[in-house]
């Protein structure tokens, strides 16, 4: 049995965040909104009329989380990196943690890395999980990709600082 890949058309709503709709092999319009603080509005539409929403399901960032590690959190990790494109001189970049890092073993909120570089970690991707808004008290550990938001020369900084380069 070959499964055909859904296709989501992917909508930027300035400001807010990415919305995605696909309908279901069952005929049901779906609608994502990953919004930037990282809750997410599922939309059910009406089959009859897909600009009438009939159910609208909120979830927190921690439910966001919960699900996206269920249902394979890669995509979301993404969205979080496309955000970027929404806002001017905001750049992502991804940066792993490398043996000999300073931070391995350390909780997050060491680097200082929003005081130092001005770069906002907004997930962090170990093996098939992702933690999304990830904590301070979060331990990084070698290997552990983080997602990571901010201008050119912070996202520099940050990597710097990361690896044991700064």
């Amino acid at each position: 049995m070959t499964v055909s890949p859904v296709e989501f058309v992917e909508t930027l709503l300035p400001g807010v965040g990415v919305r995605y709709e696909l309908t279901t092999r069952a005929g049901q319009p779906v609608g994502i909104v990953v919004r930037r603080e990282g809750s997410v509005e599922l939309v059910f539409y009406d089959r009859r009329d897909p600009d009438q929403a009939r159910e609208v399901l909120q979830l927190d960032a921690d439910e966001v989380a919960a699900v996206a590690e269920v249902l394979g959190a890669p995509r979301v990790t993404q969205r979080f990196a496309d955000l970027s494109r929404e806002v001017p001189g905001l750049e992502s970049t991804r940066v792993t943690v490398p043996a000999g890092s300073p931070y391995a073993g350390r909780p997050m909120g060491d680097t200082r890395a929003r005081t130092l570089t001005g770069c906002s970690i907004v997930a962090l991707v170990r093996g098939s999980d992702v933690v999304t808004a990830p904590g301070p008290e979060q331990l990084l550990q070698v290997g552990d990709v983080l997602v990571v938001i901010g201008s050119g020369p912070g996202l520099a900084a940050f990597a710097a600082l990361v690896t044991g380069q700064s």
